[in-house]
């Protein structure tokens, strides 16, 4: 007698992830943004939250552990670094990141538990690639509205990003954007991602700046939206690295929070490249898109 498949039909599979995708997506969103909006103390304990979670997903992805050394390196590096763009040397705390990943490597290498042939290199990698987003969070919120839409202007673009690519990629199907990165990812879903990308962009300028300048806005949104999905593809590659599906199972239907803000964390330096090439650093109430 055959038996009934327990794999759900084709569409099913489709969108089997979406009921879990959207219920983390409402209970975290809303937390984030207003965070964001409340600036201060509660944006600075909610980027250190995230980045402390994230050392945690890249340290055990190298095999350590946060508990001990040198898994510990990792952290401490950031914290360095953290602390420093909180008390405003953002130079200060970019020149932190070099140096904390060389001594976390130099930490992976001087392990006496490693095997001869375990790389040093992914946890010193790690110090910059985490450290990047979160001191230019940090960096880019300040405590005016300029930062505040800033931030709103970058989170809103990547997420929505993300959630057009989503959405088009599973609709729409057809050719493969990186197959030997990332089977799932389409040109569909790319085109869709960045219309939606640009759109976000569009809103968040319109809420802010009545003299926001459409097609500038759309080329700064398009420019993050881009930078949003190099930042999921790198992530696909990081975890084909180190031979994972997930970051971690954190949360439910997206995996680690690594998963979530991979986007986030190459669009938020290149949002810090165009804010200085503005003159934003000077602190002037001008926006990221003007």
């Amino acid at each position: 007698m055959a038996h009934a498949s327990a794999e759900p039909p084709g569409e099913a599979r489709r969108w089997q992830d979406l009921r879990q995708r959207a219920l983390s997506a409402a209970l975290l969103g809303p937390l984030s943004l207003l965070a964001i909006w409340l600036g201060a103390g509660w944006y600075t304990l909610m980027i250190a939250a995230g980045t402390a979670v994230l050392a945690w997903e890249w340290v055990h992805l190298c095999g350590l552990r946060l508990r001990a050394w040198p898994g510990l390196a990792m952290p401490v590096a950031l914290f360095a670094a953290g602390l420093a763009a909180v008390a405003g040397e953002g130079l200060l705390a970019l020149l932190l990141l070099p140096f904390g990943a060389a001594a976390a490597a130099w930490a992976a290498g001087s392990d006496p538990r490693r095997a001869p042939s375990a790389p040093v290199l992914p946890l010193g990698a790690g110090v910059v690639y985490v450290g990047l987003g979160g001191v230019g969070l940090i960096w880019l919120r300040g405590e005016d509205e300029a930062g505040r839409a800033a931030v709103l202007f970058v989170v809103l673009i990547v997420w929505a990003s993300d959630i057009g690519a989503y959405l088009v990629g599973r609709l729409v199907g057809g050719p493969k954007l990186a197959p030997a990165i990332s089977p799932n990812k389409t040109w569909a879903g790319a085109f869709g991602g960045l219309a939606a990308a640009v759109a976000a962009g569009l809103a968040v300028a319109a809420a802010f700046d009545a003299e926001a300048r459409p097609l500038r806005v759309a080329a700064v949104a398009a420019l993050l939206g881009l930078a949003s999905v190099a930042g999921d593809l790198l992530e696909s590659a990081i975890k084909r690295h180190f031979h994972v599906k997930d970051s971690s199972a954190l949360i439910p239907g997206h995996g680690g929070l690594l998963d979530r803000v991979d986007g986030l964390l190459a669009a938020v330096p290149v949002a810090c490249g165009v804010a200085l090439a503005k003159g934003m650093a000077s602190g002037g109430e001008q926006f990221l898109w003007t």
